[in-house]
């Protein structure tokens, strides 16, 4: 009895989170046609796969060479 009652909560779990995987994805869906070709072209990344590595590389590089503020200690 026990076997069984865990087997169906199981399946619950599963089913909801289908659901819910379901719904978000979907949500996500393309942006509807009347979007302006600007938002497209805006959204669309530039250059080769490889460019876009290398982009991506320089902006953590960079981002780890900032300084960190100092606290304030008073």
């Amino acid at each position: 009895m026990r076997g069984i009652f865990s087997v169906v909560g199981l399946l619950l779990v599963v089913a909801v989170v289908a659901l819910l995987a379901r719904k978000q994805l979907t949500s996500v869906a393309a942006p509807p046609a009347s979007a302006g070709s600007s938002e497209a072209a805006a959204v669309a990344p530039a250059g080769t796969p490889r460019q876009q590595v290398q982009q991506f590389q320089q902006a953590v590089q960079e981002s780890m060479q900032a300084p960190r503020p100092e606290p304030d200690t008073k």
